[in-house]
């Protein structure tokens, strides 16, 4: 990628609000043509000073670590292809985790490699990649990628992170999201995040209560808990 993007986003395959996010970002570039560069950050990596057992539930440690694992075969699929196959990678990846049948426990670690096989055959990538999943020289690379956006942003992030406007523009852990907003909601959220980001004085903004992603692995549906019809006046239409 020559020039600069639009948008820098770091993610981590494993992150369900990574993903929402990132679909609501291809939902603003699909209307705006905005060009985003996909970059990587380790769950695994942020938390390798945390005791898991005291920090987290039991299933958080085996599934940082395949997404690490994951990490790794993006990392050398950037180095041997390029940037851009990260776009077509990324969510080939997750939407195997995320979209699948809660059913198939999509999730379990042990599943990796079989997601991983899949997901480089959509992305048109060689199946030889796939070494790179138990190869740990790659973690160094994930570092780096994991230490920039944490040299944007500070430390006490989580993923994803968005840089507006790189070099200049401001980085951001977020936003969180747990819906899909429609086509005309996704600009105008997009809009308000950018103008709040371009603030210089703009800090933090926080909320700590979250509901489950909808996401069809999680088991969560917009036909379960609703859909924001008019978000920005407060409206919801529950769904029977």
């Amino acid at each position: 990628m020559s020039a600069a993007p639009d948008v820098r986003f770091w993610f981590d395959p494993v992150c369900p609000f990574a993903w929402m996010t990132s679909k609501w970002l291809r939902t603003v570039q699909r209307q705006r043509g905005d060009t985003v560069e996909w970059r990587l950050i380790s769950l695994r990596l942020l938390n390798a000073h945390v005791d898991y057992d005291t920090h987290f539930p039991p299933e958080y440690e085996a599934g940082h670590t395949a997404g690490l694992r994951l990490l790794r075969v993006c990392a050398a699929a950037r180095d041997a292809h390029g940037p851009e196959v990260l776009a077509d990678l990324y969510p080939a990846i997750s939407s195997r985790i995320f979209e699948a049948d809660p059913a198939e426990q999509s999730l379990r670690p042990e599943r990796g490699r079989e997601v991983l096989g899949i997901a480089l055959e959509e992305a048109g990538l060689p199946a030889g990649l796939a070494a790179a999943y138990d190869d740990d020289r790659w973690d160094a690379v994930v570092q780096a990628d994991t230490d920039e956006a944490l040299g944007l942003t500070g430390k006490d992030v989580g993923t994803p992170i968005l840089h507006i406007s790189p070099p200049e523009g401001a980085a951001f852990f977020g936003p969180v999201i747990s819906r899909l907003p429609s086509d005309e909601d996704a600009l105008r959220l997009w809009d308000h995040v950018v103008g709040l980001a371009t603030f210089p004085g703009f800090a933090e903004m926080k909320r700590s209560l979250r509901e489950l992603p909808q996401l069809r692995a999680l088991g969560v549906t917009e036909d379960e808990v609703g859909r924001t019809e008019d978000w920005h006046g407060g409206s919801r239409r529950q769904k029977k």
